[in-house]
């Protein structure tokens, strides 16, 4: 089962992921609520929509903006509605 991994500790599996534009689609709802902190940060992909990001804080330890999703997807991209992907701060393990 694919699998998020942060300083070593699981964030997210799930055997439910998209894979779109070479990023691994979490289902939003596998991810670790207590490790998830709300960002200020957005940007705009001409197709996919208006992205919001995460911030990721567990023991001390702090990886900025690592978690990205599109509350609201353009009609293209619908196959990521309430899905996160995780930038390079975080592993993918498959």
């Amino acid at each position: 089962m694919p699998k998020a991994v942060w300083n070593d500790v699981v964030i997210a599996e799930s055997d439910d992921i998209v894979v779109l534009e070479g990023n691994k689609y979490f289902p939003r709802a596998s991810v670790r609520e207590d490790v998830l902190r709300p960002s200020e940060k957005h940007t705009v992909c001409l197709w996919k929509g208006r992205a919001s990001y995460y911030s990721l804080e567990l023991d001390g330890e702090h990886a900025e903006n690592a978690v990205v999703y599109y509350p609201e997807p353009k009609p293209d991209a619908r196959t990521i509605a309430d899905r996160v992907y995780f930038t390079r701060d975080v592993k993918i393990l498959d």
